[in-house]
């Protein structure tokens, strides 16, 4: 068996392998940090395919568009890491690293080896979740919890688990499709422990629906653990219907129940993912009827300001001009969202 080969990290090693522009490349990695694994580098076929926009640095980037935390995450943050914005649930950012940063990371801000999670950080949130029983489940993101040390994670659910009014623990992950490898059965059966656990997985393009990542998935979906796929509608990757329909059907083949398509969030250097969000309405309602109902997520926006994550459905979302929408928040209030960007 060869050994593995190791993730691309630098500017340097990038065009050893791709024909970009280094220079270019390392201006770009120097504010937002690279990695591509060894698995996801071999789906790339040429420049600017699907696969390519998501994985290699581009000059766009570094493009003056909204702020870094639009979604107003920061502000709903109790302790560092946690953020409480539901009633009943958290998000608890356990880990900074991931297997592959992509370029239209909605946590551009916080990614990368640099930004580690400290053990403070950690112990504070846990401390939170422990002293709000309103709280019945826990998501677990980042980063990405499968980069943590396998024993650091085992212990981080045990406690979770011992928490008694935490009823369900979640995942979200890149890793399955990203770098498959990591999930090995050892993995699988020791997630398997903290039921009801449930495991979502980013995957945005059918050419990621590989056999390693079939094997992923079934390693996990063989231990019991219930899967969904949280994929992002972006332009130049996605933002076609017969992709679409390809991607969900093949999700749901693998056994990964489509769960939801966010629209693109405006967050600093990802302005060139934009897609309208007229656009998007557009291309779910063409899947609606078309495939299986199984297999047609949820088309979910994130509200800026942290008005949280809405599912556009019949009289949610209401057209008021030309790129201008009123939209209901889960709390029944309305909000402005505009299609409208500020000047590159």
């Amino acid at each position: 068996m060869s050994p593995e080969r190791p993730p691309v990290t630098d500017a340097q090693s990038l065009a050893a392998a791709l024909p970009v522009d280094e220079e270019a490349a390392a201006r770009v990695a120097r504010r937002y940090p690279l990695r591509i694994p060894a698995h996801f580098l071999s789906l790339i076929r040429k420049p600017q395919d699907p696969l390519w926009r998501q994985a290699v640095p581009s000059l766009e980037e570094l493009s003056a568009w909204d702020a870094p935390d639009p979604l107003g995450e920061e502000a709903q943050s109790p302790t560092p890491g946690l953020v409480h914005r539901y009633p009943d649930r958290a998000l608890f950012l356990v880990e900074s690293r991931c297997a592959l940063y992509c370029r239209h990371c909605m946590r551009k801000r916080r990614t990368g080896e640099a930004r580690a999670v400290s053990p403070g950080a950690l112990a504070a949130g846990l401390d939170y979740i422990r002293r709000t029983p309103a709280l019945r489940e826990v998501v677990l993101s980042g980063g990405d919890p499968l980069m943590m040390n396998e024993e650091a994670l085992v212990s981080l659910l045990a406690r979770l688990k011992a928490i008694r009014h935490v009823e369900v623990l979640r995942i979200h992950t890149r890793v399955p499709g990203a770098d498959p490898d990591r999930v090995t059965e050892r993995l699988a059966s020791e997630l398997a422990r903290f039921a009801p656990l449930f495991v979502n997985i980013q995957f945005n393009h059918p050419a990621e629906l590989t056999e390693k990542a079939r094997l992923a998935c079934r390693r996990l979906l063989s231990a019991g653990i219930p899967l969904g796929s949280q994929s992002v509608l972006l332009s130049g990757v996605n933002d076609d219907a017969q992709i679409l329909a390809r991607l969900f059907l093949g999700l749901l083949s693998m056994g990964v129940r489509p769960y939801a398509l966010h629209h693109p969030d405006p967050v600093a250097g990802t302005r060139h993912f934009s897609v309208p969000l007229e656009r998007g309405l557009a291309l779910v309602s063409s899947l609606r009827g078309r495939i299986s109902g199984m297999a047609v997520p949820h088309y979910l926006l994130d509200l800026p300001g942290g008005g949280g994550k809405t599912a556009l459905l019949p009289g949610v979302a209401e057209k008021i001009g030309e790129g201008i929408y009123r939209i209901k928040s889960f709390r029944g209030e309305w909000h402005t969202y505009s299609d409208r960007r500020m000047p590159a």
